[in-house]
């Protein structure tokens, strides 16, 4: 009797993926954390511009995109 170790791991097809919450989790804390880091810029920011972070609205959009992402991953 032969028996076939092998499975076919067929990647999961993209409208699939959407409608999946390993997809939306993620994606949701990440846009929520962009959010969260504009609002950090617009609102406190860095008067200065000498802060790497707060001083740019993209890379504190960025940065909370980041965060969000991580937190919830």
């Amino acid at each position: 009797m032969k028996e076939s170790c092998e499975t076919e791991n067929k990647p999961m097809a993209f409208s699939k993926l959407i409608r999946s919450v390993n997809f939306w989790k993620p994606a949701s804390a990440a846009i929520i954390g962009g959010i969260i880091g504009f609002l950090y810029y617009h609102f406190v920011g860095c008067a200065s511009g000498t802060c790497a972070i707060t001083s740019n609205p993209f890379s504190s959009v960025l940065f909370g995109a980041a965060i969000g992402f991580f937190i919830v991953k």
